[in-house]
């Protein structure tokens, strides 16, 4: 049981280490663009984003996850040719779904910018990104081949250097005055770089075997037929995938419509800095995936109530501080990360940050109906909650500016995350450790009251930050919101500490002892 009590720990934290980095390049994206450009011109890039991120979804159709189920489906019963013929087959479906929607975006570009935002200056930037959809998707035909056969590491190589490439590319562009469009066109750039270089992993790393021998042939028929399995597989993703990006984004497109440009440049920075705690819960939530599959496979509730335990505990130990801290110090964060004149996005930063808590715990919930093989009501929920951010983000953009697209977000997360929650019960009987989660509300609540006391300058936070999370850590160890195998999850980070490590982890042993009286 020991084993198991650190499993979730041990494969959360390789995830998150890895997330850490790849978020640190999307800030430094950022940073850099949000100074170069006016907030005009970066809000014009930030009413890009959407339609970049619909598209490339919509035209990878969720395929990159049907690549790798069944290149791993087939590799581990030995059928060559199978593993052979997804890669071709999954390949072939993502060329041609990125020429079609290559094509829609550039022919709806102008009704859009024109039509219904009344940008012209949106118009061109909107236009190149149809160059950015078939080299991403592309991408991602061998990010799933690489998943399917287990190599992570390629995949993070291969998003670090499209993330490098594009900040790389794009601030070169804007610097020689190319503006919004630059930016454009250097993201383009950055996935065709890491299509040049992923494609370099994948001869020389994933196993030539499977593309440079000679396999059976089969016919058109049964090509097709594989299509169609692949499609059957990738539906419900593609639509979990454009949900969640509606209901991130969709305040975005109304700003597009209802405000000047700016507005969607303080909106796009608010929302990066409030999807911070999104890397803890996106980590957990990848492992307790097959881990509660693990039980309920074996049928042992108990070992299913400790995975779902400590999961909430560990989610919400974690993003409800930085929660917090984002929560208290918008203003500075906003200024320090992104210069001055984004102060103002710090009205939408506060009230968004709740939200994105909101949708962790959803995650969470999320991956463990998936881990009981029902994964279509999540899918359900966060429809749901797409709609309830359209109609509120309506209503509430035109009142209230960004804080009510803020607003609107974070209603809509705090539905889903009920809904699911519920179905999660319903199907487990198993409730959360609401005790554990009242302790842990309440030394964020007295973290909250320290750091409120504290000036909002950047020293101000920096030492009400340092106070806060002490004064946080001594509450949820006194009270004991967290449980002796919870700190698996503290000695993973500890392990990771260097010269801090040997004096990190007499603290670490002296908290297990207490939790233990």
């Amino acid at each position: 049981m020991t084993d198991k009590k650190s499993k979730l720990a041990a494969g959360s934290i390789i995830i998150i280490l890895g997330s850490i980095i790849l978020r640190l390049g999307g800030f430094i994206y950022r940073f850099i663009l949000s100074r170069l450009l006016s907030p005009t011109g970066y809000g014009i890039l930030g009413l890009t984003l959407p339609f970049q991120n619909i598209f490339i979804i919509g035209a990878s159709g969720g395929v990159p996850p049907a690549i790798a189920k069944y290149v791993s489906q087939y590799k581990a019963i030995d059928n060559e040719d199978m593993v052979h013929q997804t890669i071709v087959t999954g390949i072939k479906l993502m060329i041609f779904m990125s020429v079609i929607a290559a094509l829609v975006m550039f022919l709806i570009a102008e009704p859009v910018a024109i039509d219904m935002w009344h940008k012209p200056e949106a118009l061109l930037p909107l236009r190149l990104v149809s160059i950015i959809i078939p080299f991403s998707v592309l991408v991602g035909s061998f990010r799933g081949v690489f998943q399917g056969l287990y190599d992570m590491t390629s995949i993070f190589f291969s998003k670090f250097i499209e993330q490098i490439f594009t900040i790389i590319c794009a601030s070169a562009l804007v610097i020689v005055g190319w503006y919004a469009a630059g930016a454009v066109i250097g993201t383009a750039l950055g996935f065709l770089a890491s299509l040049l270089g992923t494609y370099y992993l994948f001869r020389k790393d994933m196993n030539n075997y499977y593309t440079s021998h000679e396999f059976t042939k089969i016919t058109f028929k049964e090509e097709l037929n594989i299509m169609v399995t692949i499609m059957k597989f990738s539906i419900p993703v593609v639509i979990s995938g454009i949900a969640e990006i509606f209901l991130y984004d969709t305040g975005t497109f109304f700003i597009g419509m209802f405000l000047p440009a700016f507005y969607a440049g303080f909106f796009t920075n608010a929302s990066a800095i409030a999807r911070i705690p999104l890397i803890i819960a996106n980590s957990v939530s990848t492992s307790i995936l097959p881990a509660t599959s693990e039980a309920d496979s074996l049928k042992d509730k108990e070992l299913m109530r400790m995975y779902m335990h400590q999961s909430y505990r560990y989610t919400a130990a974690t993003t409800l501080p930085i929660s917090a801290f984002i929560m208290i110090y918008a203003t500075p964060l906003m200024i320090l990360l992104f210069g001055g004149e984004y102060a103002p996005a710090a009205s939408a930063l506060w009230i968004l940050v709740g939200g994105m808590f909101f949708f962790s715990i959803y995650l969470i919930a999320s991956s463990m109906c998936q881990g009981l093989g029902k994964p279509t009501f999540p899918m359900y929920a966060l429809i749901v909650g797409a709609i309830v951010n359209a109609i509120t983000g309506y209503i509430l953009i035109p009142k209230f500016d960004i804080s009510g697209a803020a607003i609107s977000t974070t209603l809509a997360t705090f539905v889903l995350m009920v809904m699911t929650l519920y179905e999660l019960v319903r199907l487990t009987g198993i409730n959360p450790p609401y005790k554990d989660l009242i302790k842990l509300f309440f030394a964020t609540i007295v973290m909250i009251i320290i750091m409120y006391l504290i000036p909002k300058t950047i020293l101000g936070m920096i030492i009400g930050g340092i106070i806060g999370i002490i004064v946080y850590i001594v509450i949820v160890v006194f009270t004991k919101a967290i449980k002796e195998e919870d700190v698996a999850f503290i000695e993973h980070f500890v392990n990771k500490t260097g010269p801090l490590k040997k004096y990190l982890l007499k603290i670490v042993e002296r908290i297990k002892i207490y939790l233990k009286e």
